[in-house]
């Protein structure tokens, strides 16, 4: 580990006193929306895998006189998002240029929301505390960049300039990774219930910047902050600032002067780097879009939108713990995903023993699932026949240990499991004069 003057850091930096400094953390989440087409033209968004540089328009890629045209299928989903956390909708906001010139930037300025956003307010659960959501705006993607082996060229892609983004910027309440981690854990379900995003991390759907800083414990005073970029998994976040905060304390504790700058996390050495000095809100000469009308939004499209809303994540954990008896860490772990909990509830409509249920799913399928890289919408088991072999279990004609081998084979079949008992023979024999006889 390296302090910012290339010093190596004393080890035992990594176990900071929790008397002495205290980290400040605020997260910024961008997510690619689930539309069909970009945000202000009409170039499709299903991009991924496809030639670079063909899915794009005189719009998006701002050539002279063309207009924007709000998608306003992705104003609904950032509606959606701003209510589903509690947040309040701004009856008005309009769209802001934010100029910086960048390869990626095909108009050298960015469609995005400055002074007047989308939505402010709103709270999301991390782990026990509940961090305040400072504002959400919508704003257009840049394109991609793809740096040759060697550093002799980067390449760029258009094919992603213009896509939908929703920012979500957190307050500056987060107190450790740990808590950061769970706080986008919550968000990216939250996303996932009300369908706005599929979060894919690996992607680009769902990403994150960290803004970190550290003040002596107990100070109100906000410590000079760094932004870390190139966070692509919750658990990189959470290393990512480990390191840094690990890495300010270590300055602090030297005499260096911390410098508010952007800085990269190296996934593969454990560490940040410098990249750039930190920009302030006027380096991006911020100005009303003139091509754009502001948005005003009445009390009866927000109420239309906020009748689409789903079961959120916390109140189907608590359902869940009354409704089937589960203990709240059981229920956290079958409603981290929309998709999990449906298949729960699958599961149990075909058998009353909602423990057994829980266990096989928990234990036994998401281990496999796991092991075999697939998601629980490809689990090659249908959740009514979980239900059933539990059922299986329960009126004794299977045992325990016949029931995983019975479980082996659904999860490379996907046969059922009585037609499975039936095909191999694997009833055990109840009636004891038949045993006697065998015996």
């Amino acid at each position: 580990m390296e302090s910012r003057t290339g010093r190596e850091a004393d080890p035992a930096v990594r176990r900071i006193s929790e008397s002495e400094y205290e980290p400040v953390i605020g997260l910024e989440v961008h997510v690619q929306l689930s539309t069909r087409s970009k945000l202000f033209c009409g170039c499709s968004t299903a991009y991924e895998r496809q030639p670079p540089n063909t899915f794009v328009c005189p719009v998006c890629s701002g050539l002279p006189g063309v207009l924007p045209v709000l998608n306003q299928e992705a104003l609904r989903l950032a509606v959606k998002t701003v209510l589903a956390i509690g947040g309040t909708v701004s009856a008005f906001s309009r769209f802001d240029r934010k100029n910086y010139f960048y390869p990626d930037l095909p108009k050298a300025y960015q469609i995005s929301q400055y002074d007047r956003p989308i939505g402010r307010g709103g709270t999301v659960q991390a782990g026990s505390t509940r961090i305040g959501v400072h504002r959400v705006h919508l704003e257009e993607d840049a394109g991609k960049l793809i740096h040759e082996e060697g550093g002799s060229r980067s390449l760029v892609d258009y094919n992603r300039a213009s896509v939908p983004l929703l920012e979500i910027v957190s307050e500056p309440q987060i107190g450790s990774p740990e808590e950061a981690k769970a706080y986008l854990e919550e968000l990216k379900a939250i996303l996932q219930y009300i369908e706005v995003s599929d979060c894919n991390m690996e992607e680009g759907s769902l990403r994150c910047d960290a803004n970190v800083s550290i003040r002596p414990r107990g100070d109100p005073k906000l410590g000079t902050k760094t932004e870390i970029k190139n966070l692509n998994s919750f658990k990189g976040v959470a290393r990512a600032l480990e390191y840094e905060i690990a890495r300010q304390v270590q300055g602090v504790r030297s005499g260096d002067r911390l410098v508010q700058e952007t800085r990269l996390y190296d996934p593969d050495r454990g560490v940040t780097v410098a990249m750039r000095s930190k920009e302030e809100a006027h380096d991006y000469r911020y100005f009303p879009e003139p091509d754009l009308p502001p948005v005003v939004l009445d009390d009866e499209y927000v109420e239309a939108v906020r009748a689409t809303l789903p079961e959120l994540p916390a109140a189907k954990r608590q359902r869940f713990c009354t409704q089937y008896g589960l203990a709240a860490r059981d229920a956290g772990v079958l409603t981290c995903e929309a998709a999990l909990a449906r298949y729960f509830e699958e599961a149990c409509a075909t058998s009353s023993n909602h423990e057994a249920v829980k266990n096989w799913i928990a234990v036994e399928l998401l281990g496999r699932l796991r092991d075999a890289g697939l998601p629980i919408q490809r689990c090659p088991i249908a959740a009514g026949h979980v239900g059933r072999l539990v059922g299986l279990i329960d009126d004794r004609t299977v045992s325990g240990k016949m029931a995983k081998q019975i479980f082996d084979e659904m999860f490379s079949t996907g046969a059922a499991p009585a037609s499975i008992v039936n095909a191999r023979g694997l009833s055990m024999i109840g009636d004891r004069g038949a045993v006697e006889a065998i015996v």
